[in-house]
């Protein structure tokens, strides 16, 4: 369903993968609708004249202190247009995922607005397993399947 007064605005996401084939996830609220949190992945909408990867480098820094260069972050791996409710307003975000492998890391934002501090309340490493089986939410919904994919991991 589209709704014409969404908001359009352009995004870019990271599917941030260590050795243990887990999927990195924060979890938040929309502040119109605190009792309901979800998991979402790294990422957030793109600054003017900012390219996907740029901003997919910038978020990746901010909400996990991990950097990366946006020429490291090699194409974008998945597209999506996603429409979402925050704060009371519709918006409709055309955004890029990209993939990024590490061995391990240690979430330590290094630059999270104000909204996020206030909302972002959580980090959690999911296996597939785990996100298949928990009743929580989680965005994009087909995530298990789509990094399985993106890793050559029978499903």
């Amino acid at each position: 369903m589209s709704r014409s007064d969404a908001i359009a605005r352009t995004g870019a996401r990271v599917l941030l993968v260590d050795a243990a084939q887990r999927v990195l996830l924060m979890r938040g609220a929309d502040p119109a609708r605190p009792d309901q949190p979800y998991w979402f992945t790294v990422g957030g909408g793109l600054d003017p004249g900012e390219t996907s990867a740029q901003g997919a480098s910038r978020e990746l820094y901010e909400e996990t202190g991990l950097a990366v260069e946006p020429a490291a972050l090699g194409a974008a791996v998945w597209h999506e247009i996603v429409e979402f409710p925050w704060d009371g307003q519709w918006y409709r975000q055309d955004q890029e995922y990209f993939l990024v492998r590490v061995p391990e890391w240690d979430v330590r934002p290094a630059a999270l607005t104000e909204l996020e501090v206030r909302w972002v309340d959580a980090y959690r490493w999911w296996s597939f397993a785990e996100l298949r089986a928990t009743a929580e939410r989680f965005y994009p919904p087909d995530l298990p399947d789509l990094v399985q994919r993106l890793l050559g991991v029978p499903c």
